[in-house]
Protein backbone atom coordinates (compact mmCIF):
# COMPACT_ATOMS: atom_id res chain seq x y z
CA UNK A 1 0.00 0.00 0.00
CA UNK A 2 0.92 3.45 -0.49
CA UNK A 3 1.29 6.23 1.49
CA UNK A 4 -1.51 8.66 1.74
CA UNK A 5 -0.59 12.26 1.79
CA UNK A 6 -1.69 15.70 1.06
CA UNK A 7 -2.15 14.68 -2.12
CA UNK A 8 -3.85 12.06 -1.95
CA UNK A 9 -6.13 12.45 0.94
CA UNK A 10 -8.29 9.57 2.26
CA UNK A 11 -12.45 9.38 1.81
CA UNK A 12 -12.62 10.78 5.55
CA UNK A 13 -10.28 13.97 4.80
CA UNK A 14 -12.64 14.48 2.01
CA UNK A 15 -15.70 14.61 3.94
CA UNK A 16 -14.15 16.64 7.03
CA UNK A 17 -12.37 18.76 4.83
CA UNK A 18 -15.97 19.22 2.65
CA UNK A 19 -17.70 19.69 5.61
CA UNK A 20 -15.35 22.63 6.83
CA UNK A 21 -15.21 24.40 3.41
CA UNK A 22 -19.39 24.69 3.25
CA UNK A 23 -19.45 26.10 6.72
CA UNK A 24 -16.95 28.36 6.05
CA UNK A 25 -18.83 29.20 3.06
CA UNK A 26 -22.00 30.01 5.02
CA UNK A 27 -20.49 33.85 5.15
CA UNK A 28 -20.94 33.75 1.21
CA UNK A 29 -24.58 32.83 1.84
CA UNK A 30 -25.00 36.33 3.87
CA UNK A 31 -23.27 38.11 1.49
CA UNK A 32 -25.92 37.18 -1.65
CA UNK A 33 -28.96 37.16 1.16
CA UNK A 34 -28.23 41.15 2.02
CA UNK A 35 -26.66 41.99 -1.30
CA UNK A 36 -30.09 40.71 -2.74
CA UNK A 37 -32.42 41.43 -0.64
CA UNK A 38 -33.28 44.82 -1.49
CA UNK A 39 -33.87 43.62 -4.79
CA UNK A 40 -37.48 43.00 -3.64
CA UNK A 41 -37.90 46.31 -1.52
CA UNK A 42 -36.53 48.86 -3.81
CA UNK A 43 -39.65 49.85 -5.33
CA UNK A 44 -41.23 50.23 -2.19
CA UNK A 45 -38.38 52.40 0.00
CA UNK A 46 -38.61 54.56 -3.80
CA UNK A 47 -42.09 55.42 -2.91
CA UNK A 48 -42.03 55.20 0.88
CA UNK A 49 -39.14 58.09 0.88
CA UNK A 50 -40.19 59.56 -2.27
CA UNK A 51 -37.10 59.18 -4.07
CA UNK A 52 -35.64 60.20 -7.47
CA UNK A 53 -33.93 57.58 -9.36
CA UNK A 54 -30.20 58.75 -8.22
CA UNK A 55 -31.08 58.69 -4.99
CA UNK A 56 -32.63 55.53 -5.13
CA UNK A 57 -29.46 54.03 -6.63
CA UNK A 58 -27.48 55.31 -3.75
CA UNK A 59 -29.97 53.32 -1.22
CA UNK A 60 -29.60 50.32 -3.26
CA UNK A 61 -25.93 51.02 -3.73
CA UNK A 62 -24.89 51.93 -0.21
CA UNK A 63 -24.25 48.45 1.30
CA UNK A 64 -21.82 48.22 -1.57
CA UNK A 65 -19.64 51.36 0.07
CA UNK A 66 -19.63 49.21 3.16
CA UNK A 67 -18.50 46.47 1.53
CA UNK A 68 -15.03 48.12 -0.04
CA UNK A 69 -14.07 48.72 3.54
CA UNK A 70 -14.77 45.74 5.01
CA UNK A 71 -13.04 43.74 2.60
CA UNK A 72 -10.32 46.28 3.03
CA UNK A 73 -9.72 45.77 6.52
CA UNK A 74 -10.67 42.25 6.37
CA UNK A 75 -6.94 41.28 5.28
CA UNK A 76 -5.64 42.82 8.47
CA UNK A 77 -8.10 41.51 11.03
CA UNK A 78 -7.65 38.28 9.71
CA UNK A 79 -4.00 38.32 10.06
CA UNK A 80 -3.73 39.45 13.30
CA UNK A 81 -6.69 38.31 15.88
CA UNK A 82 -7.47 35.10 13.20
CA UNK A 83 -9.98 34.25 10.30
CA UNK A 84 -12.56 32.84 13.15
CA UNK A 85 -13.14 35.95 15.08
CA UNK A 86 -12.75 38.16 12.11
CA UNK A 87 -15.79 35.77 10.71
CA UNK A 88 -18.10 36.57 14.12
CA UNK A 89 -17.06 40.52 14.10
CA UNK A 90 -18.77 40.17 10.08
CA UNK A 91 -22.07 37.80 11.83
CA UNK A 92 -22.31 40.55 14.41
CA UNK A 93 -22.47 43.82 11.55
CA UNK A 94 -25.09 41.40 9.44
CA UNK A 95 -26.91 41.02 12.33
CA UNK A 96 -27.14 44.96 13.54
CA UNK A 97 -27.37 45.03 9.89
CA UNK A 98 -30.55 43.38 9.67
CA UNK A 99 -32.67 44.77 12.99
CA UNK A 100 -31.48 48.53 11.66
CA UNK A 101 -32.38 48.44 7.68
CA UNK A 102 -36.01 46.55 8.85
CA UNK A 103 -36.58 49.70 11.42
CA UNK A 104 -35.58 52.65 9.40
CA UNK A 105 -37.57 55.78 8.86
CA UNK A 106 -35.79 57.50 7.01
CA UNK A 107 -33.90 57.16 3.43
CA UNK A 108 -30.56 58.30 5.41
CA UNK A 109 -31.01 56.23 8.32
CA UNK A 110 -31.67 52.84 5.84
CA UNK A 111 -28.55 54.08 4.07
CA UNK A 112 -27.24 54.08 7.25
CA UNK A 113 -27.52 50.19 8.47
CA UNK A 114 -27.07 49.22 4.70
CA UNK A 115 -23.41 50.26 5.10
CA UNK A 116 -22.50 48.66 8.40
CA UNK A 117 -24.61 45.32 6.79
CA UNK A 118 -21.73 46.27 4.06
CA UNK A 119 -19.28 45.89 6.15
CA UNK A 120 -20.22 42.74 7.16
CA UNK A 121 -20.55 41.12 3.64
CA UNK A 122 -17.10 42.33 2.71
CA UNK A 123 -15.45 41.07 5.51
CA UNK A 124 -17.15 37.71 4.87
CA UNK A 125 -16.22 38.16 1.07
CA UNK A 126 -12.68 38.16 2.01
CA UNK A 127 -12.38 35.70 5.04
CA UNK A 128 -14.42 32.51 3.48
CA UNK A 129 -12.29 32.06 0.29
CA UNK A 130 -9.20 32.69 2.11
CA UNK A 131 -10.14 30.45 5.33
CA UNK A 132 -11.42 27.34 2.73
CA UNK A 133 -7.67 27.58 0.53
CA UNK A 134 -5.93 27.31 3.57
CA UNK A 135 -7.66 24.44 4.71
CA UNK A 136 -7.94 22.65 1.12
CA UNK A 137 -6.15 19.85 -0.24
CA UNK A 138 -4.83 21.55 -4.03
CA UNK A 139 -6.51 18.59 -6.04
CA UNK A 140 -10.08 19.56 -4.62
CA UNK A 141 -8.98 23.38 -3.90
CA UNK A 142 -10.99 24.47 -6.88
CA UNK A 143 -14.06 22.59 -6.26
CA UNK A 144 -14.06 24.00 -2.35
CA UNK A 145 -13.27 27.48 -3.19
CA UNK A 146 -16.37 27.85 -5.73
CA UNK A 147 -18.66 26.77 -2.77
CA UNK A 148 -18.23 30.36 -1.82
CA UNK A 149 -20.32 31.54 -4.97
CA UNK A 150 -22.52 28.50 -4.32
CA UNK A 151 -22.93 30.05 -1.08
CA UNK A 152 -23.52 33.57 -2.68
CA UNK A 153 -25.99 31.92 -5.06
CA UNK A 154 -28.16 30.22 -2.51
CA UNK A 155 -28.20 33.63 -0.05
CA UNK A 156 -29.59 35.49 -3.31
CA UNK A 157 -31.64 32.68 -4.02
CA UNK A 158 -33.11 32.63 -0.14
CA UNK A 159 -33.45 36.51 -0.27
CA UNK A 160 -35.62 36.50 -3.74
CA UNK A 161 -37.41 33.73 -2.43
CA UNK A 162 -38.41 35.34 0.82
CA UNK A 163 -39.03 38.62 -1.13
CA UNK A 164 -41.67 37.74 -3.26
CA UNK A 165 -42.99 35.35 0.15
CA UNK A 166 -43.59 38.62 1.83
CA UNK A 167 -44.73 40.75 -1.38
CA UNK A 168 -46.95 38.12 -2.32
CA UNK A 169 -48.78 37.59 0.68
CA UNK A 170 -49.24 41.03 1.64
CA UNK A 171 -50.39 42.01 -1.93
CA UNK A 172 -47.72 44.35 -2.52
CA UNK A 173 -43.76 45.11 -0.86
CA UNK A 174 -45.14 48.19 -0.01
CA UNK A 175 -48.35 46.53 1.91
CA UNK A 176 -48.89 45.63 5.38
CA UNK A 177 -47.77 42.39 6.13
CA UNK A 178 -47.20 39.83 9.29
CA UNK A 179 -48.17 42.24 12.93
CA UNK A 180 -48.81 45.14 10.30
CA UNK A 181 -45.54 45.55 9.26
CA UNK A 182 -44.83 46.71 6.22
CA UNK A 183 -43.31 43.70 3.64
CA UNK A 184 -40.48 45.33 2.52
CA UNK A 185 -39.27 45.95 6.17
CA UNK A 186 -39.60 42.00 7.02
CA UNK A 187 -37.34 41.46 3.73
CA UNK A 188 -34.63 43.27 5.91
CA UNK A 189 -35.69 42.03 9.42
CA UNK A 190 -35.30 38.25 7.63
CA UNK A 191 -31.38 38.41 6.99
CA UNK A 192 -31.20 38.50 11.36
CA UNK A 193 -31.61 34.86 10.85
CA UNK A 194 -28.88 33.64 8.62
CA UNK A 195 -27.15 36.09 10.57
CA UNK A 196 -27.26 34.43 13.79
CA UNK A 197 -26.63 30.93 11.94
CA UNK A 198 -23.49 32.31 11.13
CA UNK A 199 -22.05 33.23 14.08
CA UNK A 200 -22.72 29.88 15.60
CA UNK A 201 -21.06 27.90 12.82
CA UNK A 202 -18.11 30.43 12.80
CA UNK A 203 -17.57 29.23 16.73
CA UNK A 204 -17.84 25.55 15.69
CA UNK A 205 -14.39 25.95 13.05
CA UNK A 206 -11.05 25.50 13.76
CA UNK A 207 -8.75 28.00 12.87
CA UNK A 208 -6.66 28.32 10.26
CA UNK A 209 -3.77 25.81 10.05
CA UNK A 210 -1.62 28.37 8.33
CA UNK A 211 -2.75 31.07 10.58
CA UNK A 212 -1.58 29.67 13.47
CA UNK A 213 2.04 28.35 12.62
CA UNK A 214 2.41 32.18 11.73
CA UNK A 215 1.90 32.80 15.44
CA UNK A 216 4.22 30.16 16.75
CA UNK A 217 0.94 27.37 17.95
CA UNK A 218 2.42 24.57 15.48
CA UNK A 219 0.88 21.93 17.72
CA UNK A 220 -2.41 23.38 17.27
CA UNK A 221 -2.07 23.29 13.90
CA UNK A 222 -1.07 19.96 13.82
CA UNK A 223 -4.44 19.06 15.62
CA UNK A 224 -6.56 20.70 13.08
CA UNK A 225 -5.02 18.92 10.17
CA UNK A 226 -4.96 15.57 11.76
CA UNK A 227 -8.68 16.41 12.39
CA UNK A 228 -9.38 17.60 8.47
CA UNK A 229 -7.05 14.50 7.54
CA UNK A 230 -7.87 11.69 10.19
CA UNK A 231 -5.43 8.91 9.84
CA UNK A 232 -3.32 10.62 7.06
CA UNK A 233 0.33 11.67 7.54
CA UNK A 234 -0.07 15.69 7.57
CA UNK A 235 4.17 15.20 7.77
CA UNK A 236 4.44 16.87 4.46
CA UNK A 237 1.79 19.32 4.56
CA UNK A 238 3.34 20.91 8.00
CA UNK A 239 6.36 20.99 6.24
CA UNK A 240 4.84 23.04 3.24
CA UNK A 241 3.02 25.68 5.60
CA UNK A 242 6.45 26.24 7.93
CA UNK A 243 8.50 26.68 4.49
CA UNK A 244 5.92 29.01 3.21
CA UNK A 245 5.52 30.98 6.97
CA UNK A 246 9.17 30.96 6.73
CA UNK A 247 9.41 32.94 3.76
CA UNK A 248 6.74 34.99 4.78
CA UNK A 249 8.90 36.34 8.15
CA UNK A 250 12.15 36.77 4.97
CA UNK A 251 10.06 39.48 3.51
CA UNK A 252 8.31 40.50 6.44
CA UNK A 253 6.73 43.88 6.41
CA UNK A 254 6.63 43.08 2.13
CA UNK A 255 4.48 45.94 1.05
CA UNK A 256 2.01 45.48 -2.08
CA UNK A 257 3.66 48.46 -3.62
CA UNK A 258 5.66 47.62 -7.13
CA UNK A 259 6.52 49.04 -10.20
CA UNK A 260 3.64 48.95 -12.36
CA UNK A 261 1.33 51.93 -11.87
CA UNK A 262 2.60 51.27 -7.45
CA UNK A 263 1.53 47.93 -6.90
CA UNK A 264 2.80 44.33 -8.02
CA UNK A 265 1.42 42.92 -11.72
CA UNK A 266 -0.22 40.02 -9.57
CA UNK A 267 -2.52 42.36 -7.70
CA UNK A 268 -3.55 44.55 -10.55
CA UNK A 269 -4.18 40.74 -11.93
CA UNK A 270 -7.01 40.41 -9.36
CA UNK A 271 -7.89 43.98 -8.99
CA UNK A 272 -8.62 43.73 -13.29
CA UNK A 273 -10.45 40.36 -13.14
CA UNK A 274 -12.49 41.98 -9.87
CA UNK A 275 -13.43 44.57 -11.93
CA UNK A 276 -14.43 42.82 -14.86
CA UNK A 277 -16.65 40.73 -12.87
CA UNK A 278 -18.74 43.29 -11.79
CA UNK A 279 -18.44 45.67 -15.28
CA UNK A 280 -20.46 43.02 -17.24
CA UNK A 281 -23.64 44.17 -15.44
CA UNK A 282 -24.25 40.96 -13.15
CA UNK A 283 -25.96 42.27 -10.12
CA UNK A 284 -28.48 44.58 -12.25
CA UNK A 285 -29.97 41.57 -13.04
CA UNK A 286 -29.83 40.72 -9.07
CA UNK A 287 -30.60 44.04 -7.86
CA UNK A 288 -33.13 45.31 -10.27
CA UNK A 289 -34.58 42.34 -11.76
CA UNK A 290 -37.71 42.97 -10.21
CA UNK A 291 -38.39 46.54 -12.30
CA UNK A 292 -36.41 45.04 -14.96
CA UNK A 293 -38.95 42.31 -16.15
CA UNK A 294 -42.05 44.75 -15.25
CA UNK A 295 -40.94 46.60 -18.20
CA UNK A 296 -40.74 43.37 -19.89
CA UNK A 297 -44.71 43.11 -19.14
CA UNK A 298 -44.90 41.38 -16.05
CA UNK A 299 -47.09 42.50 -13.46
CA UNK A 300 -46.05 43.15 -9.62
CA UNK A 301 -46.26 39.64 -8.41
CA UNK A 302 -45.52 37.85 -11.83
CA UNK A 303 -42.01 39.66 -11.72
CA UNK A 304 -41.03 38.30 -8.19
CA UNK A 305 -41.46 34.83 -9.18
CA UNK A 306 -39.17 35.30 -12.84
CA UNK A 307 -36.72 36.50 -10.30
CA UNK A 308 -36.61 33.68 -8.37
CA UNK A 309 -36.34 31.40 -11.30
CA UNK A 310 -33.65 33.23 -12.24
CA UNK A 311 -31.90 33.00 -8.97
CA UNK A 312 -32.59 28.89 -9.17
CA UNK A 313 -30.39 29.18 -12.69
CA UNK A 314 -27.85 30.70 -10.96
CA UNK A 315 -27.43 28.41 -8.03
CA UNK A 316 -27.55 25.25 -10.95
CA UNK A 317 -25.15 26.64 -13.29
CA UNK A 318 -22.82 27.27 -9.99
CA UNK A 319 -22.97 23.59 -9.74
CA UNK A 320 -21.47 22.80 -13.15
CA UNK A 321 -18.90 25.33 -12.38
CA UNK A 322 -18.22 23.09 -9.32
CA UNK A 323 -17.94 19.78 -11.48
CA UNK A 324 -16.02 21.10 -14.00
CA UNK A 325 -13.26 23.33 -12.81
CA UNK A 326 -10.73 21.16 -11.38
CA UNK A 327 -11.15 18.91 -14.57
CA UNK A 328 -10.72 21.41 -17.38
CA UNK A 329 -8.74 24.19 -15.60
CA UNK A 330 -9.38 27.90 -15.34
CA UNK A 331 -9.06 29.32 -18.07
CA UNK A 332 -11.79 27.93 -20.42
CA UNK A 333 -14.34 27.84 -18.87
CA UNK A 334 -13.87 31.61 -18.04
CA UNK A 335 -13.07 32.62 -22.17
CA UNK A 336 -16.21 30.77 -22.37
CA UNK A 337 -18.17 32.24 -20.22
CA UNK A 338 -17.08 35.63 -21.53
CA UNK A 339 -18.32 34.94 -24.98
CA UNK A 340 -21.29 33.99 -23.64
CA UNK A 341 -22.04 36.78 -21.47
CA UNK A 342 -20.67 39.37 -24.70
CA UNK A 343 -23.53 37.64 -27.23
CA UNK A 344 -26.29 37.60 -24.68
CA UNK A 345 -25.91 41.41 -23.09
CA UNK A 346 -25.66 42.21 -27.24
CA UNK A 347 -29.06 40.74 -27.41
CA UNK A 348 -30.47 42.35 -24.74
CA UNK A 349 -29.14 46.03 -25.87
CA UNK A 350 -31.12 44.98 -29.25
CA UNK A 351 -34.11 44.21 -27.33
CA UNK A 352 -34.32 47.02 -26.07
CA UNK A 353 -33.43 49.29 -29.15
CA UNK A 354 -37.27 47.98 -30.30
CA UNK A 355 -38.73 49.31 -26.73
CA UNK A 356 -41.66 51.42 -26.36
CA UNK A 357 -42.10 53.97 -23.98
CA UNK A 358 -45.79 53.41 -22.23
CA UNK A 359 -46.22 55.35 -19.25
CA UNK A 360 -42.93 56.94 -18.77
CA UNK A 361 -41.73 53.14 -18.43
CA UNK A 362 -39.80 50.84 -21.27
CA UNK A 363 -42.21 48.15 -22.84
CA UNK A 364 -40.72 45.84 -25.22
CA UNK A 365 -43.45 44.89 -28.24
CA UNK A 366 -44.64 41.52 -29.10
CA UNK A 367 -41.63 38.99 -29.34
CA UNK A 368 -38.94 41.26 -27.50
CA UNK A 369 -40.09 40.50 -24.17
CA UNK A 370 -39.52 37.26 -24.42
CA UNK A 371 -36.46 37.55 -26.44
CA UNK A 372 -35.10 39.94 -23.80
CA UNK A 373 -36.07 37.59 -20.91
CA UNK A 374 -34.30 34.57 -22.69
CA UNK A 375 -31.41 36.48 -22.95
CA UNK A 376 -30.95 37.50 -19.31
CA UNK A 377 -31.14 34.15 -18.42
CA UNK A 378 -28.45 32.95 -20.65
CA UNK A 379 -26.14 35.91 -19.26
CA UNK A 380 -26.97 34.18 -15.99
CA UNK A 381 -26.09 30.81 -17.29
CA UNK A 382 -22.93 32.52 -18.79
CA UNK A 383 -22.06 34.07 -15.66
CA UNK A 384 -22.64 32.02 -12.83
CA UNK A 385 -21.01 28.93 -14.99
CA UNK A 386 -17.92 31.30 -15.36
CA UNK A 387 -17.13 34.41 -14.01
CA UNK A 388 -19.09 34.19 -10.80
CA UNK A 389 -17.27 31.29 -8.83
CA UNK A 390 -13.95 31.29 -10.51
CA UNK A 391 -12.70 34.52 -10.17
CA UNK A 392 -13.37 33.48 -6.08
CA UNK A 393 -11.31 30.40 -7.12
CA UNK A 394 -8.37 32.64 -8.46
CA UNK A 395 -7.98 35.26 -5.65
CA UNK A 396 -7.98 32.38 -3.03
CA UNK A 397 -4.79 31.18 -5.43
CA UNK A 398 -3.31 33.41 -7.35
CA UNK A 399 -1.10 35.26 -4.41
CA UNK A 400 1.88 34.22 -2.53
CA UNK A 401 1.75 33.10 1.09
CA UNK A 402 3.65 36.36 2.53
CA UNK A 403 0.83 38.82 0.97
CA UNK A 404 -2.74 36.71 0.18
CA UNK A 405 -5.13 37.75 2.76
CA UNK A 406 -3.78 41.86 2.06
CA UNK A 407 -4.36 41.38 -1.73
CA UNK A 408 -7.38 39.74 -1.81
CA UNK A 409 -9.05 42.40 0.25
CA UNK A 410 -7.79 44.85 -2.18
CA UNK A 411 -9.17 42.97 -5.03
CA UNK A 412 -12.10 42.28 -3.14
CA UNK A 413 -12.55 46.25 -2.30
CA UNK A 414 -11.82 47.23 -6.09
CA UNK A 415 -14.59 44.15 -6.67
CA UNK A 416 -17.12 46.03 -4.46
CA UNK A 417 -16.11 49.72 -5.34
CA UNK A 418 -16.75 48.71 -9.19
CA UNK A 419 -20.24 46.85 -8.33
CA UNK A 420 -21.07 49.88 -6.30
CA UNK A 421 -20.46 52.17 -9.74
CA UNK A 422 -22.29 49.29 -11.65
CA UNK A 423 -25.34 49.42 -9.21
CA UNK A 424 -25.21 53.01 -8.37
CA UNK A 425 -25.46 54.27 -11.94
CA UNK A 426 -27.79 51.61 -13.47
CA UNK A 427 -31.02 53.41 -12.70
CA UNK A 428 -29.96 56.93 -14.39
CA UNK A 429 -28.15 55.15 -17.13
CA UNK A 430 -31.41 53.25 -17.55
CA UNK A 431 -33.33 56.27 -17.75
CA UNK A 432 -30.62 57.49 -20.21
CA UNK A 433 -30.81 54.49 -22.38
CA UNK A 434 -31.33 51.13 -22.12
CA UNK A 435 -29.52 50.01 -25.34
CA UNK A 436 -26.33 51.58 -24.25
CA UNK A 437 -26.24 50.48 -20.83
CA UNK A 438 -26.58 46.88 -21.78
CA UNK A 439 -24.07 47.78 -24.96
CA UNK A 440 -21.47 48.46 -22.80
CA UNK A 441 -22.22 45.81 -20.51
CA UNK A 442 -21.20 44.00 -23.56
CA UNK A 443 -18.24 45.49 -24.10
CA UNK A 444 -16.65 45.17 -21.01
CA UNK A 445 -17.28 41.03 -21.54
CA UNK A 446 -15.91 40.90 -24.49
CA UNK A 447 -12.47 42.98 -22.80
CA UNK A 448 -12.75 40.16 -20.25
CA UNK A 449 -11.85 37.75 -22.92
CA UNK A 450 -9.49 39.50 -24.30
CA UNK A 451 -7.88 39.83 -20.50
CA UNK A 452 -8.15 36.09 -19.82
CA UNK A 453 -6.38 34.88 -22.96
CA UNK A 454 -3.49 37.49 -22.81
CA UNK A 455 -3.12 37.61 -19.13
CA UNK A 456 -4.34 34.98 -16.93
CA UNK A 457 -2.39 31.89 -16.14
CA UNK A 458 -3.44 28.90 -15.71
CA UNK A 459 -3.52 27.59 -11.83
CA UNK A 460 -5.44 23.96 -12.09
CA UNK A 461 -3.33 21.77 -9.70
CA UNK A 462 -0.88 24.34 -8.01
CA UNK A 463 -0.63 24.38 -4.26
CA UNK A 464 -0.22 27.94 -2.76
CA UNK A 465 3.19 27.33 -2.27
CA UNK A 466 3.96 27.39 -5.80
CA UNK A 467 2.27 31.12 -6.74
CA UNK A 468 4.92 32.80 -6.54
CA UNK A 469 5.80 31.09 -10.29
CA UNK A 470 2.65 32.44 -11.55
CA UNK A 471 4.03 35.50 -13.47
CA UNK A 472 7.05 35.50 -16.21
CA UNK A 473 10.47 35.56 -13.97
CA UNK A 474 12.33 38.97 -14.41
CA UNK A 475 15.42 39.93 -14.80
CA UNK A 476 17.71 40.73 -11.08
CA UNK A 477 19.28 43.59 -11.83
CA UNK A 478 22.04 43.02 -9.40
CA UNK A 479 22.64 39.92 -11.18
CA UNK A 480 23.13 42.04 -14.77
CA UNK A 481 20.45 40.43 -15.91
CA UNK A 482 21.73 36.71 -15.44
CA UNK A 483 19.49 35.96 -12.01
CA UNK A 484 15.59 35.52 -11.77
CA UNK A 485 13.39 37.79 -9.15
CA UNK A 486 10.12 35.79 -8.50
CA UNK A 487 8.70 38.62 -6.16
CA UNK A 488 5.82 38.70 -8.37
Amino acid sequence: MTKTTQNEPNPKTNAKVIGLSIAGAVGGFLFGFDSSVINGAVDAITTEFDLGPTLAGFAVASALLGCAAGAYFAGRIGDRYGRIPTMLVGAILFFVSAVGSAAAFAVWDLILWRVIGGLGIGIASVIAPAYIAEIAPKHVRGRLASLQQLAITLGIFAALLSDALFANTAGGAGEPSLLGIAAWRLMFAAAAIPAIVYGLIALALPESPRFLVMHDKEKDAERVLSSIAPGTDTGQWMLDIRKSVKEDEKTKGVSLRGDRFGLKPIVWMGIILSVFQQFVGINVIFYYSTTLWRSVGFEEKDSFTVSVITSVTNVLVTLIAIALVDRIGRRPILLTGSIGMALSLGTMALAFSQAEVVDGAPSLPGGWGPVALVAANVFVVSFGASWGPLVWVLLGEIFPNRIRARALGVAAMAQWIANFLITVSFPPLSEFSLVFTYGMYAVFAALSFVFVLVKVPETNGMSLEDADTLLPPRKSAKAGGAGIDRRG
